[in-house]
């Protein structure tokens, strides 16, 4: 990790670049010893103000949205049929190093694609009725898939908790003024229900899916409604709040009991797809360390549209009419 010193002189150097027209670009990390691709997150709120102007774009940390687990192939239009992946076994799937040490092998098993979304199609009237077909285990995920039928179209969604085949679900879109009294398995709008009800597969923006509470035996608990948002106990016991028009999927998640199965042996976690841990040092079991802390405050989920416009720059100039109140001199010259 580089030093604060050695980012500040690589910042003047840039600086001296930007403003020197004849002073070359090339060599300027490199002259310094510094290689580009080192990443540095310990600056103080002056030191970034001084990147941002002399506009020096930071590296986050981190990969967003890495998974060495398995690349799934999905075709363009939505189908039942088992999907084809490749696993990964650990690896990135780009240069082929290996990331992720404990994960490799195992059996391949079909992967079924799962719809999300639970909202009324455009053009029909009314609230969506489907019946539940089948209701089967799915190896790749913890959560059972339920595959639904409505008209002449199939497909796979997460299934409740007390969901059999023969039940007929229901999804509307609209929110009322008086909490409706939805069954299981239900989707309603987070403005709709009432409070204290148990939801699952909720979106966190309207209209992108269900977000939360998707893993087996997770739910989501309304606690309170201000205005047009909606507050929810999330399974990690944060509160978030969220829009009205996020749609929520009454009930828990089904197989509840999956976090109980005991594994058995180290060869069921080879078919499993981990890999033994061999070398590496473990601490003694106890509580070694852990703190019980507050929860966080709560978080809140907005679109795009909602977010607040950010405020004007304050640019410092040099005109000697702008005077400083208290030295009497024009601002910049002391």
């Amino acid at each position: 990790m580089l030093r604060i010193s050695n980012l500040m002189r690589v910042a003047g150097a840039v600086g001296e670049t930007l403003t020197n027209p004849l002073h070359k670009n090339t060599g300027v990390i490199s002259s310094i010893g510094l290689s580009p691709q080192r990443r540095e997150f310990n600056l103080s709120h002056s030191q970034l103000a001084k990147f941002k102007e002399l506009n020096i774009e930071l590296p986050k940390p981190g990969v967003a949205g890495a998974y060495y687990r398995r690349v799934v192939h999905y075709p363009e239009k939505y189908t039942i049929k088992p999907v084809k992946y490749t696993n990964l076994a650990g690896r990135d799937p780009k240069t082929g190093r290996v990331i992720v040490g404990t994960l490799g092998g195992g059996i391949k098993h079909p992967l079924l694609w799962v719809d999300y979304s639970r909202h009324v199609p455009e053009g029909t009237e009314g609230p969506l009725i489907e019946r539940v077909l089948q209701v089967l285990p799915e190896p790749t995920r913890s959560a059972h898939v339920a595959l639904v039928g409505h008209a002449d179209k199939l497909r796979y969604i997460i299934a409740t908790e007390n969901m059999k085949p023969g039940d007929i679900i229901k999804t509307s879109n609209e929110i009322t003024k008086i909490a409706v009294r939805a069954n299981e398995g239900d989707a309603y709008p987070l403005g709709s229900l009432p409070v204290n009800t148990l939801v699952c597969c909720v979106e966190v923006e309207a209209g992108r899916g269900g977000f939360f509470a998707r893993a087996a035996g997770t739910s989501c608990k309304i606690l309170r409604k201000v205005g047009q948002r909606v507050v929810i106990l999330h399974p990690a016991k944060r509160e978030i709040s969220l829009s009205q028009d996020c749609m929520a999927v009454v009930g828990r998640v089904s197989n509840v009991l999956h976090n109980t199965i005991h594994i058995g042996s180290p060869n069921n976690l080879r078919r499993m797809g981990y890999r033994p841990r061999s070398g590496l040092w473990q601490r003694k079991t106890g509580r070694h360390g852990r703190k019980i802390r507050r929860p966080p405050p709560c978080q809140e989920f907005v679109g795009k549209d909602e977010l607040p416009k950010p405020a004007p720059r304050i640019k410092l100039t040099l005109d000697e009419d702008v005077t400083h109140c208290f030295y009497n001199q024009p601002r910049g010259t002391y």
